[in-house]
């Protein structure tokens, strides 16, 4: 049966770091423990007279003091691997944890899933062909030598790198090493942890090569794992649940975030609040229970990514060179129907094309598998649909050799119909106003990934109303751009209400609209 060593970085709270060694330990488990040399001392003999007489937890030689992005974070959590491959000869895992990690698991699930399978679990991706890095410094991380650290000696620090980019003081890399990058959440097998240890003492250049990279927390271990360990033993992923936002900074969780954690397929979860007392009490009885029976939904990326970019709108500095030179022409007429429920949409559309001659799409620029003609490649993928989208739309046109054409969007694209709008292009809405069921809305959440079918029903319940709004929020951000022709029909109106903007709309005859209007089961689920 797998036996954790917890690997401990820390440095405030003394009293959660207490109780959270108390509580790993108490399943027949280990910890080391590095408290940053940094931090108040008081607090560290707090810890040590509280702790010092478990035999469970062991504390690292040496103590660093650490700082963000430098080598300080790896040489302290070498400190306490090398405590704990001598304290715990029965651990058979070493498990990275920071003093804001809780388990969302209980023991016997944690044991049991390690058990499982032979493997090490790190991020780890080629850090050069990858796209883990979104922004900022890339080669520079590794080919110049960074001394100093970033956030306390900005100035030493940029100042140094500069004079070598002045100077060309670039270095190489390792020949034997592929740089790999990956979070410092790991959790590594006693094999190769003895072996990376066994290879540090050997390879003083690779050594002297990570001293002086910045940010190596996050490509030592990653790296010298994938050196280590045959590929078929690592699973690249980590198995603490943390959510960055677009700025880069970790989510923090809440008391009410206790069943969304516990859905997903990880073991620990960073960062739990400070405050959230009732949460890590929770979690704390959760690990001492015997209870193994969790519903794994795995939506939290998503639903996070879906809950914090609400009604963020962004804006582009210019135009790129294809739309300022791609329009579809003044002389063409673009129609488009716009509805949630894109089967309603495709429904109405079938009997447009049957009492009318126009050319229709469906959701071209929503759907993948939407229907189009070889135009080149530039219809391929929603991708390149998306950035040409002018061009396509001109290319559609000329395909169909018509002047009036078209196509269903979701009412999600306020953005692309401000584009077409602003490309000087003569477009007319249809809007189909739907009622939305609280079935619907779950089958809808489940569709785009922000619920799956474990997902517990208090996350359903309590997102409803935001998707809700959601909805209501796309209708408004329309009406509000004030498009020149835009029409509406509604679910709840009549047929004979319905059939004048439907004529409005295509510029037929009412009995063509009502003929429309009549389309059999429209609005059906």
């Amino acid at each position: 049966m797998a036996k954790i060593a917890f690997i401990l970085l820390c440095h405030k709270d003394p009293d959660a770091i207490i109780k959270q060694a108390e509580r790993l330990t108490a399943a027949g488990d280990f910890m080391a423990i590095h408290f940053d040399a940094r931090a108040n001392p008081a607090s560290f003999e707090m810890i040590k007279d509280a702790l010092g007489d478990n035999p469970n937890v062991t504390f690292a030689r040496k103590r660093i003091k650490c700082g963000w992005g430098a080598w300080s974070l790896v040489q302290a959590t070498l400190n306490a691997v090398e405590a704990a491959v001598d304290a715990f000869p029965r651990a058979t895992h070493f498990y990275m944890l920071s003093g804001d990690c809780m388990p969302i698991k209980s023991a016997s699930y944690v044991h049991g899933f390690l058990d499982n399978d032979d493997v090490d679990y790190i991020e780890s991706f080629d850090f050069f062909e990858s796209d883990w890095i979104k922004t900022g410094w890339k080669e520079e991380r590794l080919i110049y030598r960074h001394f100093f650290n970033e956030r306390t000696q900005p100035k030493r620090f940029y100042g140094s790198f500069k004079l070598q980019q002045k100077l060309g003081l670039t270095r190489e890399i390792p020949a034997d090493l592929q740089i790999m990058i990956g979070s410092q959440w790991w959790c590594l097998r006693r094999r190769t942890v003895e072996w990376i240890l066994d290879f540090i003492r050997k390879r003083k250049d690779v050594m002297r090569f990570f001293r002086t990279t910045w940010i190596p927390d996050e490509t030592f271990f990653q790296t010298l794992v994938r050196h280590l360990v045959p590929e078929n033993e690592i699973k690249s992923r980590t198995l603490t649940f943390l959510v960055f936002s677009d700025y880069g900074m970790p989510a923090t969780f809440y008391n009410d975030h206790y069943d969304l954690l516990l859905g997903q397929n990880f073991l620990f979860a960073r960062k739990i609040s400070p405050e959230a007392h009732e949460l890590k009490r929770k979690l704390g009885d959760l690990y001492a229970s015997d209870k193994t029976d969790f519903q794994i939904s795995n939506e939290g990326q998503r639903l996070y990514k879906f809950l914090t970019n609400r009604g963020r709108v962004g804006r582009r500095f210019a135009p790129r060179f294809w739309e300022a030179e791609s329009t579809i022409g003044r002389d063409r007429e673009l129609l488009i129907v716009l509805c949630k429920k894109w089967h309603v949409a495709k429904r109405l559309v079938e009997t447009v094309r049957q009492v009318t001659d126009l050319p229709v799409l469906e959701y071209l620029f929503d759907e993948e598998a939407t229907a189009l003609p070889d135009l080149g490649g530039i219809q391929s993928t929603l991708a390149k649909r998306t950035r040409h989208r002018r061009a396509l739309t001109r290319m559609l046109f000329d395909y169909y050799n018509t002047n009036r054409m078209l196509i269903c969007l979701d009412p999600n694209n306020v953005d692309l119909l401000k584009d077409f709008q602003a490309g000087g292009s003569n477009i007319r809405l249809l809007e189909i106003e739907c009622n939305f069921s609280d079935d619907y809305l779950i089958g809808h959440a489940r569709r785009v990934g922000l619920a799956g079918e474990n997902t517990p029903h208090e996350i359903v319940e309590n997102l409803l109303p935001t998707i809700r709004q959601d909805v209501v929020y796309e209708s408004e951000q329309i009406r509000e751009a004030g498009f020149d022709h835009h029409s509406l029909i509604r679910e709840r109106n009549s047929v004979e209400e319905n059939t004048p903007p439907i004529a409005g709309f295509l510029d037929i005859t009412d009995d063509k609209a009502r003929q429309i209007a009549e389309t059999n089961h429209l609005f059906t689920d």
